[in-house]
């Protein structure tokens, strides 16, 4: 029974009390005055408590963190079944493993700018995975349609029978960071070998990304395989320059989607992005369902140059420094809002996760409706430098140029402030932020202070240099638009069931599962930042496995990169699962 039946009684013997006159209706009497406001009162009292009470307890009206429950295949049934065999066999984990690790094989690192396709010969490397893939996967490409845009960016069409219903786009990418020359003796295995010790697959890109892309690849392979032909169109589309902000790659492939099929026009979009991972009790995948803004602040500082040895009180380096050790010492402030994504998560563990500390669960429930509670909840969570990252804006100085000689007083010297913008914040608030810091700062040093738009100190004025802030490769970017994760989204409600599905399958499970699905936020950006006129229901989830107490996936952007072998193939069945449930969804 809710609060608000328990309480319903009272209401009668309270109404009973107004009396209204019958000669006079337009007066009221002083008695009858104050059981109309004391009725008033109590029903608004009611239905705070009421409201509360939902938020807290998570009754029928509003419950916290809602869960999907778990969605197999039910047209595509038999399909399901017949795939989750075949991918249980040794004969398809064998293929399986040597697809990925041949496509490790194939160096194909990007570089931050490089010159356009064409013209830099780096970009040649991609043609030789595209012949790889072509043998690897014989019936995807007798099949799908394949298109490439920007000579490397592929687009893979694999059209449904149905074209009223929008498709499903998944999405991954080609490149991979480059291997620092000097750390290629500390691999345990080299790191284009693609080795398979039995446990994990070793090599770069493994992880990021082309364990995504071939595990789509193997699932659309496996699904040609068993005879399957899609009522829903199935779009792939891989870039090949993520990691050096996929301009080239992605932005050109959004361009060319958009063209054809125009705003919103795609079920969901499915990118690389979170996975899931044991957490106080149980299981909890994150969906990251928002990305943060970007923005490199060049700062520079150009004096008058002229001989060491009648230097100045402050050179330019000096000034420089100065100017850096400020930002450090005045990190951006970091409130925890109520509709910042991550404050979602900690909903859904305050919810779901048994082994939560209680003073943390405590402080989460009330957060719900008590600022003060919100407020110690920011105080208590950003003690853990990650999680303060993931909520606020951020900023790391990770450029620095200066001098030309020993002899000679630098006459410029730059640094880049790289800043992730959190998701409640703007380009133009992180610019604002940082003019505002160094402005004192220019004054003290006598500088002119040119800002992002132009000068910002007196025109004439007599200055001894230049403090000049700007977007250093004018790549700011806002913060993502936050996908729908409501009851009534049906994307993330499909998405939901088909990570539990997966999840269960994988281990032989029935019935209920004791996963969670949590929308999250990504730190850093994917290749969908060029992807949102295309649609409101974008994830970046790709099912990998996190951490489950024993094995992580490791070595993303550094030494040792790894995928867990079992894990790779849980991927396969989740991008299987995943298309197998869009195809007959009639909701999405």
């Amino acid at each position: 029974m809710s609060t608000l039946q328990k309480k319903e009684p009272l209401l009668p013997s309270i109404a009973q009390e107004v009396q209204f006159p019958q000669q006079k209706p337009q007066r009221l009497s002083f008695r009858a005055l104050l059981a109309v406001l004391g009725f008033v009162y109590l029903s608004l009292a009611l239905t705070k408590s009421t409201l509360v009470y939902s938020r807290i307890r998570g009754d029928s009206r509003k419950v916290i963190c809602p869960q999907a429950g778990v969605l197999t295949p039910q047209r595509n049934a038999t399909f399901w079944v017949n795939l989750g065999d075949h991918i249980q066999s040794e004969a398809f984990k064998t293929r399986a493993i040597d697809w990925l690790a041949g496509a490790v094989q194939v160096p194909t690192e990007s570089y931050d700018n490089m010159d356009p396709v064409g013209t830099d010969p780096r970009w040649e490397a991609f043609g030789a995975f595209h012949d790889y893939l072509s043998t690897a996967f014989p019936l995807v490409h007798a099949t799908l349609q394949l298109t490439k845009v920007n000579t490397y960016g592929l687009l893979y069409t694999w059209k449904g029978s149905d074209g009223g219903l929008k498709p499903l786009l998944l999405m991954a990418h080609q490149d991979v960071v480059p291997v620092e020359p000097s750390t290629v003796d500390d691999w345990t295995h080299p790191p284009y070998s693609g080795h398979f010790d039995g446990e994990l697959l070793w090599g770069r890109g493994s992880s990021d990304d082309k364990g995504s892309l071939i595990a789509i690849l193997s699932s659309i392979e496996a699904l040609l395989e068993q005879n399957f032909a899609p009522t829903r169109t199935v779009v792939l589309s891989f870039g090949f320059d993520e990691e050096a902000s996929g301009r080239q790659g992605a932005g050109q492939l959004a361009e060319a989607l958009h063209e054809t099929y125009g705003d919103d026009a795609f079920a969901m979009v499915v990118d690389e992005g979170g996975g899931y991972a044991q957490k106080y009790g149980t299981v909890i995948a994150s969906p990251a369902i928002a990305e943060k803004g970007y923005l490199d602040t060049r700062v520079e500082v150009i004096t008058a140059g002229g001989h060491s040895s009648l230097p100045p009180t402050h050179t330019s380096i000096g000034i420089l420094a100065r100017l850096l050790v400020e930002f450090e010492e005045n990190p951006f402030e970091i409130p925890l809002t109520r509709q910042d994504p991550y404050y979602w998560t900690l909903q859904c563990m305050a919810e779901h996760a048994p082994s939560l500390p209680h003073t943390l669960r405590k402080t989460i429930r009330h957060s719900a409706h008590s600022n003060k509670a919100l407020h110690n909840l920011g105080k208590l969570i950003f003690k853990d430098p990650a999680t303060k990252s993931l909520v606020g804006t951020t900023q790391a100085i990770d450029l620095i140029q200066g001098g030309v000689k020993t002899n000679a007083l630098p006459e410029r010297a730059w640094a880049v402030v790289n800043h992730r913008i959190s998701t409640s914040s703007s380009v133009d608030a992180t610019k604002a932020h940082d003019l505002e810091l160094l402005r004192p700062l220019a004054a003290k040093f006598n500088l002119s202070y040119i800002g992002f738009d132009g000068l910002i100190s007196e025109e004439g004025a007599p200055s001894q240099g230049t403090l000049k802030l700007s977007d250093a490769f004018g790549g700011a970017l806002e913060p993502a638009p936050v996908t729908p994760t409501d009851p009534n989204s049906a994307p993330w409600q499909l998405l939901s069931g088909t990570i539990k599905a997966t999840y269960n399958v994988h281990r032989g499970l029935e019935g209920s599962t004791n996963v969670a699905v949590s929308p999250s936020v990504m730190s850093g950006n994917t290749d969908t930042r060029y992807y949102w006129a295309l649609s409101r229901h974008i994830f970046r989830y790709n099912h990998s496995r996190a951490g489950n107490g024993t094995k992580v996936l490791g070595g993303i952007h550094t030494v040792n990169e790894n995928i867990e072998g079992d894990a790779y193939l849980e991927m396969i069945r989740f991008f299987t699962t995943l298309i197998l449930n869009a195809d007959e969804a009639t909701s999405i």
